[in-house]
């Protein structure tokens, strides 16, 4: 029977069950590129957003979701990149685990398909050509040409693209439909040549294997293709390598079944682990084929649906693929049953190559016999390569190598050992104990290159015992062998040897290895102190925490006298300052003190430590002279005194260093240091301490600090420390203070600097000590005066020592602009004004503040003091306004003409004067406010003084819009008295036009419209220049029409020189219609009068009377409008007849249509047809007639000539019920679809078939369908069904039609007559299988069995099942390919749907394993005698352990004994001991040896255990047997002597091979007597038996007569020995003494020249390997 399939099958993942859109699960929207990531494209529904899928398959299936629109998505086979392809051209690549875009590109043209083709590499396929992207390569921004597509690729889909794995081949597959069938188009291109070779084939793939004997792969393009004729898989050789051999081209048939006649192969895998090829096909076969051979192993089928993408898995085992049920699907080998299954399929040399190829179980038997039989034959190289490619390396021992070793040398060739070495060498790694025995000879012969190559390419095994055979000749070779051997502690000695200490710890640390680093550091440091520095270094930081103690490594150094290294060691291991090194950072500065303070200093400067012993070091720092470092260690305040008032005199003393100590110090302590320091040496330390008291001033205290230097009494430290903080201190005491000792010192200047620029001081005191210092000069005493306006004091100070030229100095150079104040205090002190006027004439006119001055002088009353001063500046050219202002001022005073003054001066600010004038005299103020324009206060000046007149004549003369609104305002009490001057005396006076104007404006503005008309009509209808003005004429009437209607008309009557348009547009929009109308008649525009009576008097019969008195057509026409507006129809349609105005047609049609008037409207129409030809009136007209049923004329309308829109008057009549109107109008234009329509409702259905037969419309058909149904016409509405249901859009409704009226009958008869049609489609079979479902299921068989091929099978299913119809569901289930429903259906209800032989077919045809089982459990209830025939075709599908565990755990064993039978030849322990259980039970013991002996995977123990137990003989043979089978042949004699089985003892005991057993079976039979088995067994176990004891029991139980045979036997045999190896003996001392001794450097396994050993002839080694592994080729060797 067939043994266990040699495939996996396994379901990795149902896609649906994640929620993934059945519609979404295609070849354009779902992409695999390995078997980690899936990539969907899915969308919800039309509603939701795209978005993007990925299913990690290597993360628990694990679903990432991404809202990203594109048209297509594939992933990177092991990483978190997504390569996204959107409008065909743009793609970008991201990498989702760093979230960052790695690039993107635009092509140039569509990319039709596209793949990872490496871990770094997209493959693109344009509609011309092929790209290839490196997307991690930085310099590759855009896709890079490959070559150009074929011709043959044209018009094909792309499906596919491969690439050899060294990138130097390439395949574009595509398909396309031809003929009915879908026919495969390859390209394969070479890089290296340049050509491209177009192929027919449906799928491709690249591989490697070795050839026997082949020192490189062999590369080949493996190809399948389904043409016409046949189906064929190619394997072809490409880059053929000249030291391989040719790899002859294989073409093998591939196996369709008849079945699958439009099946073809659609994905193609190679297997690197198996050298396999993996095919599958559209219908979801796959096939297995040997690389090599190109035999097909294995075709069965693992998808009922398409499997649409595949691709390989990481470990080239198998191949993973997804169908479009979304079931993500993998097969591979099954290492287990594969082997077994080629060895019984396709014998031994296929099962053989298999299990070497991939080391795969189920062949050593084989490949042991071969091994014994070609070893015994003498054929050594064969055997060789047997053993070196046994599976699993299981025949490469040290017994191998032995007998490969013993094996004599032939003369002129290779020993055999090297031979077999060399075939291990090519075929990879050799094992410790091959190396080992390799490697003694190469290093015997000093070919250490040869070992080095050969570890190189990792061909050998490391190990410990090998490092110590190379190490005396080759140190870094033996290192790098006990690195890869994993031999720590020679690692680490290796390393210390050849000096690579650095690689020490991190190699510790990886192996996780601790050697006694101590002393392994003071050997380094003997050897190599600086090494040994950086090594320790390296301890102390080691990540993990130190490996040493620093103590002992400290005392090493100490030891050796390393000072330098013990410092360095020490700054690297204490840098993280912890306070457990404190002791070791105090003896690294103690060591350093005494032998190298420079290197204390420095230390101590970079303060990279703080837990030493501070008092210690900072004496040890002072001792060394290294004052600044003991001060900063220093806690003691007597000894910090003691140092610091001896650095500033040290060498190279830091003063900056000292300023930043005393920071560090408390107030108290840097006073009491300060004081010392002042107290020690003045005039040594003062420098040092103005210094630190100037930084810390603020600390320390500024007034603390100045009692220390007036303590002691130096005016210098304390005029230079309080220079360097007065800029910034707020301290007023300071200031003075510092003000104080620059006086001292003398620095006048920087006196008279702070008092000009500080502004901290207290003036007061400030003033009054400089006025005590009595100074040499007194401008520090001017400038605090003139800074805080004590100018007074100043005045009165200096007058009083009659220092009038310090006065001057200060008015002219100190601050001229104080000059007023200076004036004013002399007046006070009352100085003789001669001296006053002195002054004021040497003191420059432009920096004295004339305003401040007269103000100063007109206080005290002597203002004319300054005119001799004024008038000198004003005629020196000084324009000052204040000048003029104190002129005017003065000529006021005096009366001296001051009008013409104020009139004719332009400088003098009028504002100032004005105000100056007000109470003395208004008319000045007046004259000033006027020349200045300053309106506001004018308009103030005037009302308080009631000047009216002259404020009218200003507003008029000045024009301005602000301010007449400001006197016109109503909050102006004012305002009614200008306003009767303005009218009464200012407009009167004015000629210019512009300035009454603006009057007018501004009184409109102001809205004052009696003001308003009281001013016009004294300027119009008074006599005046303006009297004729048109634009005041309008104004007046304007103003009247909105503040007083009643004088409008009288205006209209009394003025002719006015705009009558606009004022009757005026009197319309305030409500004087009557005005209005008096205005056009007045201007005989009689339009516009009719259209005020109409629009705004509304008076319509006004209106027609005006009309009937002017009877014009344009009056008449917009009294027609308006009567229309009214609805009064009949009189505006005679309106318009009058008028002969057919203009507004459609208004009038739309409104009489409205009202009823048709016939008014019939008499209308007829006068617009004379002068219009519009569509419009004659449509109107049309449908008058239809209306009001006047046909007769409607037909004669029509068929005369006409522009009216038929069809739309058609569409109107059918919407308002006018049948036969609608009838003529359809039938006018032939409009067949409409008509018939209208036939249906005029109850004419036969004419309405006939008119919808002619229009041929869908439309229509239903519309007179429904009609015909509705009243039961079912001839003629089959008539119109046969026409819808061939549209499949109208089918549905149809059908829902029928079933709602109850019509079923009918509805199977209408569906029945379409079956013949030509346009039937598959929804009339389907639609018409459902109904019959419903109302006639008997019938419903008959119909699937005929039109199953055509029907919508989905949809019957549903109708089926919902029916109950069960045979008929199982029929549609099987033809649907749903086997796996239809076996379920099946079992579900059998009574009526069960079938033996049908029920066979479909079950092996089923995915799902389990309903296999199913079936099984399935017969055993219900039909128990047909269970093994349908055990018989499930064989090769189902689990045989399985299925005997069901029926051991029913107890229904014995019904499918004939199938246990079948399937034995498996050898599987579950059927061997349910059939063994079975034959003891029948006590059938032939049948039961057999199996025994044949099938040995049962318990042997408890079987024979069970056997020798039975109470029939044979049974109790049979374990004996087991017994001896399993070597255990105390037991199996025991048993065989129970039941007095002598021949099967003797056989055991021969069989088993002891000496011992044999001995005690030899002396039961003599014991017991029994000669003839004595004699037996002398001579079944001749080898096994001691002559000496055979002679002892013969002689002890006088057995010399059957004794004396073997005697004779065994003397012949020792006689022909000894004689063999006399004559040998002699050969071969003959032959040793024709040898020649040869010289020592003959190579110690044989004379000939062996590259193994000797290598070529010559002193110099040969440099490159021109073999494999360093084998010269040999005329019987190796390779060839």
């Amino acid at each position: 029977m067939a043994p266990a399939l040699p495939i996996k099958f396994q379901e990795l993942l149902q896609l649906n069950s994640l929620g993934v859109n059945q519609t979404a699960i295609t070849f354009n929207t779902c992409t695999l590129e390995s078997d980690s990531y899936i990539c969907i494209r899915d969308k919800k529904d039309e509603a939701s957003s795209p978005e993007v899928l990925i299913v990690d398959l290597k993360n628990g299936n694990n679903v990432i979701r991404r809202p990203i629109k594109a048209d297509s998505a594939i992933m990177h086979w092991t990483r978190q990149v997504i390569a996204l392809k959107a409008q065909s051209r743009t793609l970008q690549i991201f990498d989702l685990e760093q979230k960052q875009k790695l690039k993107s590109t635009t092509m140039s043209e569509d990319v039709s398909f596209w793949k990872w083709i490496s871990e770094t590499t997209l493959g693109l396929v344009t509609e011309t050509s092929i790209y290839h992207w490196d997307v991690f390569d930085p310099s590759q921004a855009a896709p890079v040409k490959m070559f150009e597509r074929n011709a043959n690729l044209t018009g094909n889909q792309i499906i596919n693209y491969r690439t050899s794995g060294d990138g130097k081949w390439m395949a574009v597959v595509g398909i396309s439909q031809q003929q009915g069938r879908v026919v495969g188009a390859m390209q394969l291109y070479s890089k290296d040549r340049g050509i491209s070779q177009a192929i027919e084939g449906h799928a491709a793939a690249f591989g490697t294997i070795r050839l026997d004997g082949a020192p490189e792969d062999t590369k080949l393009f493996t190809f399948a293709v389904r043409t016409q004729h046949g189906a064929k898989l190619h394997i072809v050789e490409i880059d053929h390598a000249e030291t391989n051999p040719v790899f002859q081209k294989k073409a093998v048939d591939v196996f369709f079944p008849p079945e699958a006649g439009s099946d073809f192969p659609v994905a193609l895998q190679v297997s690197a682990k198996y050298g396999i090829i993996y095919l599958i096909t559209k219908y979801g076969f796959i096939h297995l084929y040997d690389l090599e051979t190109a035999t097909c192993i294995f075709m069965n089928r693992i998808s009922a649906e398409t499997i649409f993408t595949a691709c390989g898995d990481k470990d080239s085992t198998g191949v993973v693929g997804i169908n479009r049920k979304g079931q993500v699907l993998f097969v591979s080998a099954d290492e287990a049953n594969i082997v077994p299954y080629v060895l019984e399929s396709h014998g031994t040399d296929l099962a053989l190559k298999l299990a070497s190829r991939a080391g795969l179980p189920g062949a050593d038997n084989l490949y042991q016999q071969r091994f014994e039989q070609l070893f015994s034959n003498g054929n050594y190289q064969e055997a060789a390569k047997v053993a070196a490619n046994s599976p699993r390396g299981f025949l490469r021992t040290p017994a191998t190598i032995e007998r490969f070793k013993r094996l004599p040398q032939q003369p002129g060739q290779m020993s055999h050992i090297l031979q077999y070495f060399g075939l291990l060498l090519d075929k990879g790694t050799l094992n410790q104990h091959e190396t080992i025995e390799l490697a003694q000879p190469v290093l015997a012969q000093n070919r250490k290159q040869l070992l080095q190559k050969w570890l190189s390419e990792n061909k050998l095994e490391c190990s410990e015992q090998l490092g110590d055979m190379v190490r005396p000749h080759d140190l870094p070779m033996a290192l790098a062998i006990y690195l890869k051997a994993n031999v720590p502690h020679k690692v680490v000695a290796g390393f210390a040897e050849t000096g690579q200490f650095d690689k020490i710890l991190p190699y510790c640390a990886q192996v996780s290895y601790q050697p006694d680093f101590i002393q392994l550091l003071h050997h380094i440091v003997r050897v190599n102190p600086e090494k040994g520095a950086e090594f320790a270094t390296a301890l102390a930081n080691n990540e993990g925490g130190s490996l040493v103690d620093f103590e002992r490594v400290v005392d090493i150094f100490q030891s050796q006298g390393m000072v330098q290294q013990a410092t360095a060691f020490l700054l690297d291991a204490l840098k993280e300052n912890k306070p457990e090194h404190g002791q070791l950072q105090t003896r690294l500065l103690e060591m350093n003190l005494i032998n190298a303070p420079q290197v204390a200093d420095a230390i101590l400067g970079n303060d990279m430590f703080s837990h030493f012993d501070k008092g210690r070091i900072a004496s040890l720092c002072e001792q060394a002279g290294l004052l600044q470092k003991a001060l900063e260690l220093y806690e003691d305040p007597a000894a910090i005194k003691n140092v610091v008032v001896k650095i500033p005199g040290t060498p190279n003393f830091n003063a900056e260093w000292l300023i930043e100590y005393f920071g560090r110090l408390s107030v108290e302590q840097s006073l009491d240091c300060l004081d010392a320091m002042m107290k020690s040496n003045i005039r040594q330390n003062l420098q040092s301490v103005v210094q630190i008291a100037t930084k810390f001033a603020e600390l320390l205290g500024p007034q603390r600090l100045i009692d220390l230097f007036e303590k002691y009494k130096t005016p210098e430290g304390l005029y230079y420390f309080l220079g360097s903080i007065v800029n910034v201190t707020e301290d007023p005491e300071v200031v003075f203070k510092y003000v104080e000792a620059a006086t001292k010192m003398g620095q006048i200047r920087e006196v008279e600097r702070i008092c000009r620029d500080n502004s901290v001081y207290n003036p007061e005191k400030v003033k009054n000590f400089l006025k005590e210092a009595n100074l040499s000069e007194m401008l520090p005493l001017m400038v605090v005066c003139d800074r805080y306006n004590f100018v007074h004091d100043l005045v009165l100070y200096l007058y009083q020592r009659q220092q009038f030229k310090s006065i001057e100095i200060y008015v002219q150079q100190v601050n001229p602009s104080r000059t007023p104040g200076v004036i004013g205090g002399l007046l006070d002190v009352d100085c003789d004004e001669s001296i006053i006027k002195n002054l004021l004439a040497t003191v420059n006119p432009v920096s004295i503040p004339i305003d401040e001055l007269v103000t100063e002088v007109e206080t005290r009353n002597r203002l004319k003091l300054l005119l001799p001063f004024l008038e000198a500046t004003l005629a020196a050219g000084n324009q000052q306004q204040a000048v003029y202002n104190a002129l005017a001022k003065i000529y006021i005073d005096s009366n001296n003409n001051p009008e013409k003054f104020l009139k004719e001066n332009d400088q003098y600010d009028t504002l100032a004067v004005g105000k100056y004038c007000e109470k003395r005299d208004p008319n000045l103020a007046f004259i000033a406010y006027r020349k200045g324009q300053n309106d506001l206060e004018l308009v103030n000046i005037t009302n308080e003084n009631s000047m009216y007149k002259a404020q009218a004549r200003y507003l008029l003369e000045r024009g301005d819009d602000d301010l007449w609104m400001f006197v016109l305002s109503e909050n102006n009490l004012h305002r009614r008295s200008v306003v009767d001057q303005v009218i009464s005396t200012a407009v009167p006076e004015s000629t210019d036009p512009a300035k009454v104007s603006l009057a007018v404006a501004n009184f409109l503005k102001a809205d004052l419209p009696a003001e308003l008309i009281e001013l016009l009509e004294k300027i119009v209808l008074e006599p005046s220049p303006f009297s004729d003005n048109q634009n005041l004429q309008n104004l007046l009437v304007f103003t009247a029409a909105k503040a007083d209607k009643a004088r409008v008309m009288d205006y209209i009557h009394r003025l002719d020189n006015f705009s009558a348009d606009e004022i009757s547009n005026v009197c319309i929009e305030v409500g004087l219609f009557e005005e209005a109308f008096e205005l056009f008649k007045k201007i005989d525009n009689k339009e516009a009068a009719v259209n005020v009576l109409v629009e705004h008097v509304v008076s319509i019969d006004r209106a027609q009377a005006y009309a009937e008195e002017v009877d014009i057509p344009q009056v008449w026409s917009k009294v027609a409008k308006a009567q229309l507006d009214g609805l009064r129809v009949s009189d505006s349609i005679e309106s318009y007849i009058k008028a002969e105005d057919p203009k507004n047609y459609e208004e009038v049609i739309e409104i009489a249509v409205a009202a009823g008037k048709n016939e008014e409207l019939i008499k209308y129409l007829r006068m617009a047809r004379k002068t219009l030809r519009e569509p419009a009136i004659d449509t109107a007209l049309a449908f008058c007639y239809a209306r009001l049923d006047q046909l007769a004329e409607l037909e004669d309308f029509l068929r005369a000539t006409n522009v009216a829109n038929i069809e739309e008057s058609g569409d109107k009549a059918y919407a308002e019920g006018f049948f036969e109107a609608a009838k003529i109008f359809y039938t006018s234009i032939s409009n067949w679809a409409k008509l018939a329509t209208t036939l249906v409702h005029l109850a004419d259905y036969q004419a309405a078939v006939d008119c919808a037969r002619k229009a041929n419309n869908i439309k229509v058909w239903k519309e007179v369908h429904e009609a015909c149904v509705g009243k039961k016409e079912f001839r003629l509405a089959q008539i119109c069904g046969l026409n819808l249901i061939v549209d499949a859009e109208q089918l549905q409704a149809l059908v829902k039609q029928y079933e709602r009226e109850g019509y079923f009958d009918e509805l199977i008869s209408l569906l029945e007559q379409g079956l013949g049609l030509e346009r039937a489609h598959m929804g009339m079979f389907t639609e018409l299988g459902i109904a019959l479902s419903k109302y006639h299921p008997e019938r419903l068989m008959e119909h699937l069995k005929l039109f199953w091929s055509r029907s919508n099978l989905p949809k019957l299913i549903k109708a089926c099942e919902e029916a109950n119809l069960w045979p008929e569901l199982v029929f549609c289930y099987y033809h649907y390919d749903e086997f796996d429903n239809a076996a379920l259906a099946v079992m579900e209800r059998p009574e009526n749907s069960w079938e033996h032989q049908q029920f066979k077919e479909i079950t092996v045809k089923v995915a799902n394993l389990e309903i296999y089982y199913k079936a099984i459990n399935f017969y055993l209830e219900q039909h128990p005698s047909l269970l093994t025939d349908l055990l018989q075709v499930l064989t090769p599908r189902i689990d045989v352990n399985r299925v005997v565990r069901l029926f051991q755990k029913s107890d229904n064993l014995p019904l499918i004994k004939p199938f246990l039978l079948n399937v034995q030849s498996q050898n599987k322990r579950t059927v061997n001991d349910a059939i063994n259980d079975l034959l003891i039970e029948e006590e059938d013991y032939k049948t039961l040896r057999d199996s025994v002996e044949n099938y040995d995977n049962y318990d042997a123990v408890d079987l024979a255990a069970r056997l020798e137990k039975h109470d029939l003989v044979f049974f109790r043979q049979i374990a004996a047997n087991i017994y001896r089978k399993n070597k255990r042949w105390e037991k199996s004699i025991n048993l065989s002597k129970q039941d007095k089985l002598w021949k099967d003892a003797i056989e055991t005991a021969a069989i088993s091979g002891k000496a011992d057993v044999v001995e005690e079976l030899l002396r039961y039979f003599v014991d017991i007597g029994n000669r003839e088995c004595y004699v037996g067994m002398l001579y079944a176990c001749y080898d096994l038996i001691r002559p000496d004891l055979i002679l002892e029991l013969s002689w002890r139980n006088g057995l010399h007569d059957f004794t004396m045979p073997y005697m004779i036997n065994l003397l012949c045999q020792q006689t022909k020995e000894l004689a063999e190896l006399k004559a040998d003996n002699e050969a071969r001392k003959l032959k040793e003494q024709k040898e020649k001794v040869e010289d020592d450097n003959t190579p110690i396994l044989g004379g000939n020249r062996l590259m193994i050993t000797a290598g070529p002839t010559g002193q110099m080694s040969p440099a490159p390997f021109g073999q494999t592994n360093g084998f010269a080729p040999q005329p019987t060797g190796y390779g060839f």
